[in-house]
């Protein structure tokens, strides 16, 4: 089996592990908090990055020497979390799927002013185009509107702040340093809230936040294989295989079923998305130096 082979099927099962984990965090959301779905999650997830981390470089790969920036990205992950988890809760797993694809975009909107960046003609149109998309899936002021549209809305902005927090000091930290931080943030986070919104866990709720916790692991080590064995622009259009299995697994659950505006606005975000990744593909190549 190819190298690039291996880099698909990882990210095709590291994008399954997100939805069925979605799809277990929106059947816990309906008795749950989402904080208290976020304690869970993260207290079964950090054990497992310590252990991954132990075999991957040892426990010095955990050190850091920017804590600030740690706690700051940590932070705003957990706003990241909070409005999807709140979101799974509010709308369909497609619509909400659809609309946190935004998250790129807003990363190369955001990428300007924080970071400086220089986004040329082509880059913008193509943005333009996802936010079409947005739109269309939203419908604000439309009779179908629902405000937990913009809740999964302010998630796709918050992990896009967690991504160019990682794209600005990602060099000079060791990626499993900034997973374990992003991760046990969140736990603090959430451990504050119990005495406010928790709710003791049916005998079946437990083995679900323990497989939501594993499944979260599983993605993030999918999703990092994936690009350790494809390159980026051959792997990451795997990644809207989430919306398949969103539609999927929404309709053999909740029998939800995604309507053309859905479907229309979340492929005009997925061609947007793939038409960025292809130009700066394209455009990187162009400035390697010929040998």
């Amino acid at each position: 089996m190819s190298s690039s082979l291996k880099g698909i099927l990882y990210m095709c099962g590291g994008v399954l592990c997100l939805a069925l984990g979605d799809a277990i965090t929106k059947w816990l959301g309906e008795t749950h908090s989402p904080l208290q779905i976020i304690f869970f999650r993260t207290l079964v997830s950090l054990p497992l990055i310590v252990l991954i981390a132990r075999f991957n470089g040892g426990l010095r790969t955990l050190r850091t020497r920017r804590p600030g920036v740690h706690l700051l990205r940590g932070l705003i992950f957990s706003g990241t979390m909070i409005c999807f988890m709140w979101g799974l809760t509010l709308l369909p797993l497609a619509e909400t799927t659809a609309i946190a694809f935004a998250a790129p975009l807003f990363v190369t909107l955001l990428s300007v002013p924080l970071l400086g960046e220089r986004v040329d003609r082509f880059t913008v149109l193509a943005t333009l185009l996802g936010f079409v998309g947005v739109l269309v899936v939203v419908r604000p002021g439309g009779d179908s509107f629902q405000p937990g549209a913009l809740v999964v809305v302010a998630a796709a902005v918050f992990y896009a702040l967690t991504m160019l927090t990682a794209r600005r000091y990602g060099e000079r930290e060791h990626l499993w340093a900034m997973v374990f931080y992003t991760t046990l943030v969140p736990l603090l986070v959430s451990a504050t809230t119990l005495p406010w919104v928790w709710q003791t866990p049916a005998p079946l709720h437990w083995p679900a936040f323990l497989t939501a916790g594993c499944l979260g692991v599983g993605a993030m080590a999918g999703l990092t294989l994936a690009f350790r064995h494809a390159p980026a622009a051959l792997a990451a259009p795997f990644d809207y295989t989430a919306l398949l299995w969103a539609v999927l697994l929404g309709w053999a659950f909740w029998d939800e079923v995604p309507d053309l505006w859905v479907l229309l606005g979340g492929s005009l975000i997925i061609a947007s998305g793939l038409a960025i990744a292809y130009h700066e593909r394209r455009t990187a190549l162009n400035r390697r130096p010929s040998a």
